[in-house]
């Protein structure tokens, strides 16, 4: 068991994909390929265990707390079970927002010697800037926005001990090496897909940079997020290895 230093955990539950979906995650837009492989059109908050996702066996279960100390690399569920680039895993736990005004205020705190919003450490970021709630919603649509813009940001994040980074397309390579540097994980959301993302969404507070609209900081606890590692503690990189991998399979 994995020592907890915060009541609240971020859990991932990340089921095998079948050697079928290789060829499917290639490309900026592959999320759209996944979603009508796996039949997560018809998604709903509420699914059956331990399958949770059609298409998908052997569920397994991976916990990281948002504060817990070393690396992600290091989390297992059983010898040699480790998140790695091309898993889906389901996301649950604390979950804070931030795109690139966010990124630059909080850029500017540090350089000042301010406080940041929350605690990097062991922390999950969205790339998200969500649209106004209707009545009854807790959140409006939720999709990710192109985690390039975050690029020049990141690995100073990273380094001070951000763990998750959700979003979606490339990294850099200052990205790359941070990820593995830290033993962190960059996972992708499914683009263009925002009302599905926001079904994972329970729970929605302001806490920072109100003034910045659908760019203020929120913390969300999300459940079930479906989720794609792209780049792994390992320098595992699934924008290399998803092309190379089909190339093979032909």
């Amino acid at each position: 068991m994995i020592e907890q230093t915060q009541a609240q955990q971020t859990q991932a539950q990340a089921p095998k994909r079948p050697a079928s979906s290789v060829p499917l995650l290639v490309g900026g837009a592959f999320f759209a390929g996944i979603a009508a492989f796996l039949g997560w059109g018809v998604w709903e908050a509420t699914h059956p265990a331990p399958v949770p996702l059609q298409g998908m066996v052997d569920a397994r279960t991976i916990s990281v707390s948002a504060k817990v100390p070393g690396r992600l690399a290091e989390l297992k569920v059983r010898e040699g079970d480790v998140l790695k680039a091309g898993d889906t895993v389901l996301l649950s736990g604390v979950v804070y927002t931030a795109r690139d005004q966010a990124h630059r205020r909080m850029t500017e705190a540090l350089e000042k010697g301010e406080p940041l919003p929350f605690d990097l450490t062991g922390s999950a970021i969205y790339y998200v800037g969500p649209t106004p709630e209707r009545p009854g919603q807790v959140i409006g649509s939720a999709g990710p926005t192109t985690s390039g813009r975050m690029d020049a940001m990141s690995p100073r994040l990273l380094d001070l001990g951000n763990k998750i980074m959700i979003g979606k397309g490339k990294r850099d390579d200052a990205v790359k090496a941070a990820v593995v540097r830290n033993g962190a994980v960059y996972l992708a959301a499914l683009g263009g897909a925002g009302a599905l993302m926001a079904k994972s969404v329970q729970t929605l507070e302001v806490i920072a940079w109100p003034d910045l609209g659908c760019e203020a900081v929120r913390r969300l606890i999300v459940k079930d997020m479906p989720l794609t590692v792209i780049l792994d503690a390992h320098g595992g990189d699934l924008y290399q290895s998803g092309p190379a991998a089909y190339l093979e399979a032909k």
